[in-house]
């Protein structure tokens, strides 16, 4: 019995011990390169707890309930962190992360204990992206794997275009270290695009926002993606090469004097891309030659302590030629199959061309004496784009055999229509944008008697000017022949079906300027919380449209809750001024009294951060948000294939709501993956139209409010799954899972009163790839002879896309028939191909 009470009595001692702590727990990384740091010694200064970081770089201490303790964290090599932390409440977890800087570098330890985000934006570094399969070789190729209620576009794997919660491509901004970035506006095609400006060898991070975006962002209506680049403190370098193109970065630093404040930081990346290889599996036959290529550099120099100059630079071409031969495409059901077999004379011959160069001056003094900080910027963006086409096709529409016991199976049984179709282009788009930027930021702290409470003001400001000229030449026309008749048809003369032939030069100005507050507030133990509040205002001198947009953002974390979890709310005006394309109808003929078309952003939402394994060290992260945009004053638009066609007119409106999901973390211990789920629906109704909608079977039309919007895709699930041999973790697998229902479209000239009654299949694709890490440094000790000694890593990944050779649809060709029937022919994208990469990093 003493034995038994005695027993008892060590495991309430045990059990009461473990009561009263609290476990702290995180990531040790490298602050220069990202690397993740082992066997850094973690312990308690006021007590003698310590514990090391594992091969993951992964720790996991407890700490002492109740008390106000200071962290450090120590490796050889390394700058020693520190961090005040507690009072915790017994039995909660918390995650502190570190990157600790090289003693040779002049960056400074960052520890960081908050899990709010700012104002909830999705935050990834891009290292375990740079192994995803892709074929674009674009950074925004990657964005619907890792950001909430973002899908790829029509163009599919052959665009870097994304729709954000019901958007188009058109509606989303993109930042590159504070400057905007502009792309090309005559690509209607994914065969046509090129290399979009984000390269991932510069990219340090990034964070995007699906919506309720705060007041710093600019005017656009979906998202805003904000990539930082690297600040590098030493010489690097890398070299990729594939079946579809290659890349090269070098990036390094030099000291100007000997305390080290004077430094000079270069990155220069180039790129060159090549889809030759991919297009040869479409159902259109011909001699493609794509060529797309950059080079890009973003140099700064510290003059002092407090002032910095950045310089950044980008040429970007993209060339396309094209020499169609014939096309079979077949479709239909089992007893009814239709084949559609062309052939083809001519070419298409398309370049685009864009030059963008910034500089920036940021003033940025210590924050102890002066907390505060001033930026000016200003850029210049140039594209100039040409598109040549002089294609003729003549096609044949037939019904085929589909009957697999007939004699005649695969055969033509009836001809459905014969004709001709003729597509001369000589379009000519030059646009230039140039734009003068100041911003700053000031921090108030407010002193408290609590030791354990903080809060701060951090108020930021802008304001801009920009200059932009547009000249702008169209020249198209379309010739049609159905079953020897030209259409349109007259006795007395051949009559073109569509000819536009428009010359439209624009040169404007705009205004901008924005005052925000951010109010953080923490009390130890009990809550964070992060309140955003601002207002942005704009006017554009072309359509004398002057807007106010008032947006705010919440976030809140209880501190005292077992689970870890942060609520966010946000809510706000996201109107978006017209750009050219959006004033230009399908006639070319430019609107210039158009408007902004404007939306409002409601949604709350939560992030709940847990972990498992052992000692906890395995950290997952879901976050769900569910969201409602009323939108009003929009500018209807038709997609065809990644070719935005706008109206020219504010003349619809509409709604969309839905419900994002993602989960991300170490399914696999040491390999990230990610997975999203998205519903939404995104309806519009077209002033002065009463919209119809036909059921199947239904010989009368109902009339309906509200009809789908051109991205109005119900369900979207991607997945970026990685995982490792067991026994060997340099042989991985990168799986690349997309799944969207399918988007709706409506009759080719017929699309106002039955809009957008029917939808592509879904679209879905698997791309896998399988990577072997050759070489690293820490072989140099057991192998100092290697063959590829010189590189700091190697590896060699083996791709395979659209593993399932899937046919998805891009967009639709459509044929008449002698009855005046006509049908829908898909086009279809990529089948499957086999890719080989090589990655060095030195």
């Amino acid at each position: 019995m003493k034995q038994i009470f005695t027993l008892l009595l060590c495991i309430i001692t045990i059990q009461l011990a473990a009561q009263n702590k609290a476990t702290v727990f995180g990531t040790v990384k490298d602050g220069q390169t990202g690397a993740i740091i082992e066997l850094t010694t973690v312990y308690i200064k006021q007590t003698n707890t310590a514990v090391e970081s594992d091969l993951s770089g992964n720790y996991s201490i407890k700490v002492p309930a109740g008390k106000r303790l200071t962290l450090a964290f120590s490796r050889i090599g390394y700058k020693e962190g520190t961090i005040d932390v507690g009072p915790f409440t017994a039995g909660v977890s918390r995650k502190i992360d570190v990157a600790l800087a090289p003693l040779e570098s002049d960056i400074e330890v960052v520890v960081t204990d908050s899990r709010l985000d700012e104002a909830g934006m999705v935050k990834e570094e891009v290292t375990e992206l740079k192994l995803l399969p892709t074929t674009t070789g674009n950074f925004e190729s990657v964005l619907p794997h890792i950001a909430l209620g973002t899908s790829g576009g029509t163009g599919g794997e052959l665009s870097s275009q994304y729709n954000v919660r019901g958007g188009n491509y058109d509606e989303n901004l993109v930042y590159v270290n504070d400057f905007e970035i502009y792309r090309p506006q005559l690509v209607r095609a994914g065969q046509q695009e090129g290399l979009t400006f984000p390269n991932i060898d510069l990219v340090r991070d990034l964070s995007f926002s699906s919506g309720g975006f705060e007041a710093k962002y600019g005017d656009k209506m979906s998202s805003v993606l904000d990539i930082k680049y690297k600040r590098p403190d030493s010489l690097r370098s890398s070299i990729g090469m594939s079946f579809l193109g290659g890349s090269a970065h070098v990036e390094g630093s030099k000291s100007i004097d000997d305390e080290g404040y004077r430094k000079f930081r270069y990155l220069v990346g180039a790129r060159y891309k090549t889809t030759r290889y991919l297009l040869g599996s479409l159902d259109v036959q011909g001699e493609y030659t794509p060529n797309f290529a950059d080079i890009q550099t973003y140099l700064t120099f510290d003059i002092n302590r407090d002032i910095q100059i950045g310089l950044m630079g980008n040429y970007n071409s993209s060339e396309y030629q094209f020499i169609p031969t014939s096309r079979s495409t077949g479709l239909g059901l089992t007893d009814f199959a239709l084949e559609l077999f062309s052939v083809f004379e001519g070419q298409e011959v398309d370049d685009f061309k864009t030059y963008m160069g910034g500089v920036s001056m940021t003033y940025l003094p210590d924050r102890d004496r002066n907390p505060y900080y001033l930026k000016l910027l200003a850029s210049s963006y140039q594209s100039d784009e040409n598109e040549r086409f002089d294609i003729i096709g003549y096609y044949r529409l037939a019904q085929i055999e589909s009957d697999l016991g007939s004699e005649d199976a695969g055969d033509v049984v009836a001809v459905l229509g014969t004709g001709t179709q003729h597509q001369f282009v000589r379009n000519y788009l030059q646009s230039n944008v140039t734009n003068v930027e100041h911003k700053g930021g000031y921090e108030i702290q407010k002193d408290h008697d609590d030791w354990s409470t903080t809060s701060s003001h951090f108020i930021q400001w802008s304001a801009k000017f920009q200059h932009e000229t547009i000249n702008d030449e169209l020249k198209e026309w379309e010739r049609l022949d159905s079953a020897g008749y030209s259409l349109n048809f007259d006795p007395n003369t051949v009559q073109l079906k569509q000819v536009l032939k428009t010359t439209n030069n624009l040169s404007s100005n705009r205004f901008s300027t924005y005052i925000q507050d951010t109010y953080t507030f923490r009390q130890d133990s009990i809550r964070e919380l992060k309140l955003s509040v601002g207002v942005r205002a704009s006017y554009w001198d072309l359509n004398k449209e002057a807007t106010i947009t008032p947006r705010a953002q919440l976030l809140l974390k209880p501190l005292n809750w077992k689970k870890d979890i942060a609520f966010r709310f946000a809510t706000g005006l996201y109107y978006q001024p017209p750009f050219y394309r959006e004033l230009r109808n399908i006639e070319g003929v430019v609107n210039t009294n158009v408007k902004a078309q404007k939306s409002l952003h409601i949604l709350g939402g939560f992030t709940w951060d847990f972990y498992t394994g052992k000692n906890k060290s395995t950290h997952y992260r879901f976050i769900t948000e569910v969201y409602y945009k009323s939108l009003w004053d929009l500018v209807s638009y038709d997609i065809d294939n990644v070719r935005i066609r706008y109206s020219g007119e504010n003349d619809a409106t509409g709604y969309v709501t839905g419900i994002d999901m993602r989960i991300n973390g170490e399914f696999v211990e040491g390999a990230e993956s990610w997975i999203n789920l998205s519903f939404l629906r995104a309806r519009e109704s077209l002033k002065g139209i009463q919209h119809l909608k036909r059921e199947i079977g239904d010989p009368v039309a109902q009339n309906v409010k509200t009809v789908p919007r051109p991205t109005d895709q119900f369900m979207t699930l991607s997945m970026f799954f990685q995982d490792y041999l067991p026994k060997n973790e340099n042989i991985k697998m990168h799986l690349n899972f997309s799944l969207g229902t399918g988007l709706p479209f409506g009759l080719l000239g017929n699309n106002d009163v039955y809009r957008n009654t029917y939808r592509f299949n879904a679209y879905h694709r698997v791309d896998i790839g399988f990577s072997i890490l050759l070489w690293d440094m820490e072989r140099r000790a057991r192998k100092p002879k290697h063959f590829l000694r010189f590189s700091r890593s190697t590896w060699l990944s083996l791709e395979i896309f659209n593993l399932m050779k899937v046919s998805n649809v891009a967009s639709n060709t459509w044929i008449k028939t002698i009855t005046n029937t006509q049908y829908a022919i898909p086009n279809y994208l990529t089948s499957r191909r086999i890719n080989l990469r090589l990655k060095m990093d030195f």
